[in-house]
């Protein structure tokens, strides 16, 4: 079965795969409502977790009107990335990329799809396994919710708890052939961020009404040079947010008509800005400047509230099912973009299961291994944020803009790239020197 991707005819089955033939020829494409939900679920993932550290560095004001603008920013360039596919002959993003600059153009995204999302999924696991068997912080021990309700056990260690998640829960879902299958899925994921920042608003009004808030600074504390080039740290956390642009080219395949793309791409990133803006308001209210980077901590700590601690674990419990929800999403364009970039003349994954299942399950394996060996790696979120992910959202698109290979950019489709680029490049240079000084002086 072929669906019209712009000018040109599309295989359904190639960006994604059919689980049979007879699925395959009764499937009509996916619904506007279903590719609005599965934008969202990619965007929202480990993002929202760091909002309100962003809004301790640089304040409620700015940090609203940084939210904004790379939202609005993310628009245009996913905007920038759907005009190129329907006019030209590739129906991937290192296809578009490779249309304009050649092989190397191709590989480069590749790379890019692959560095961020691997590292965006084992960051997710790792969050999964502290949510239920607990970490360690600055010396601190904090205890997962199966800890608390259980005590500590050999089943509900790390290990354990997470090769539990992965064979019973994630498996499952990273073995569902198409996007639109997991339209349910990404639906309550959506839900359980709305979920999540409800009971925060929750916790944080009722600490409100008995006056034990924080209150929350409008600006940025501006004390030294060094403050100020410290705002820019900020910057890759919220790209990092936005980064959905891998996920376009699958998901709009899909669409009974792609060209829908562009209006589920600006519903979903209305509904995540109110969601990143909630998160982050509610959680600097209720901490202030005590907020980690990672929230999740926060709400293992006495928050304050008179709220019991069920709300507590709620809020962990529902963020971590959320990230389950999400992973499969990032997994779908990880393994299309390994599989394009290590057998590129093989058929079709569709048509090679023993591929499939290879690909799959390594994949999940190596970041089940990887989430149990790492510790930490939110430094390596922050410079993930700095090079891969902002080069997915930003460079890219408005590279090709600037090619112009199909000469269809408009004189503002140009400014718009070029100031898109320079602006990505200057802020994560800032952002990359920022985090190795501050780095560096840690350990001396």
């Amino acid at each position: 079965m072929k669906m019209k991707w712009g000018n040109k005819d599309v295989e359904t089955a190639v960006p994604l795969l059919p689980e049979f033939v007879s699925e395959r020829n009764n499937f009509e494409g996916a619904s506007v409502s279903g590719a609005v939900f599965n934008v969202s679920t990619t965007i929202v993932g480990a993002g929202i977790m760091s909002i309100p550290a962003t809004m301790k560095v640089l304040g409620v004001i700015p940090a609203f009107i940084l939210i904004f603008v790379i939202a609005v920013l993310s628009e245009i360039s996913a905007r920038f990335l759907l005009k190129y596919t329907h006019c030209g002959d590739s129906t991937t993003y290192a296809g578009v990329m490779a249309e304009s600059f050649g092989r190397l153009g191709g590989l480069a995204v590749q790379i890019c799809i692959l560095i961020t999302n691997i590292g965006a999924l084992i960051i997710y696991l790792i969050i999964i396994g502290d949510v239920l068997s607990g970490s360690q912080s600055d010396g601190t021990v904090h205890l997962g919710v199966l800890q608390q309700w259980f005590g500590v056990q050999l089943w509900n260690t790390r290990p354990i708890a997470l090769l539990f998640i992965v064979l019973f829960v994630l498996l499952p879902l990273v073995l569902l052939r198409r996007v639109e299958s997991l339209r349910f899925t990404s639906a309550i994921s959506v839900l359980l961020a709305v979920v999540f920042v409800g009971i925060s608003a929750v916790i944080a009004l009722s600490a409100l009404w008995e006056g034990k808030t924080k209150t929350p600074r409008l600006l940025p504390d501006l004390v030294n040079q060094a403050s100020f080039f410290d705002l820019f740290t900020a910057v890759p956390v919220i790209v990092t947010a936005f980064t959905f642009h891998f996920n376009v080219h699958p998901i709009g395949a899909e669409l009974r008509r792609p060209c829908d793309m562009v209006s589920a791409v600006r519903i979903s990133l209305i509904l995540c800005s109110i969601i990143y803006c909630s998160v982050g308001f509610f959680g600097y209210l209720l901490f202030g400047d005590s907020i980690m980077s990672d929230i999740l901590v926060n709400f293992d700590r006495n928050s304050g509230s008179t709220i019991s601690s069920l709300l507590n674990d709620t809020v962990r419990l529902s963020y971590a099912l959320h990230l389950v929800l999400v992973f499969p999403l990032l997994n779908f364009s990880l393994r299309a973009n390994i599989d394009e970039l290590l057998f590129a003349k093989s058929p079709i994954l569709a048509s090679d299961n023993n591929r499939f299942w290879a690909l799959t399950c390594g994949l999940l394996g190596l970041i089940y291994i990887a989430a149990i060996a790492i510790p930490n790696i939110w430094y390596f979120f922050q410079f993930m944020g700095s090079t891969t992910a902002v080069c997915l959202a930003f460079i890219f698109p408005g590279a090709i803009v600037l090619r112009d290979v199909h000469e269809v950019s408009t004189g503002s489709d140009r400014i718009s790239a070029a100031v898109m680029i320079v602006l990505a490049i200057v802020t994560s240079s800032i952002a990359i020197s920022t985090n190795i000084t501050n780095l560096t002086r840690s350990k001396l």
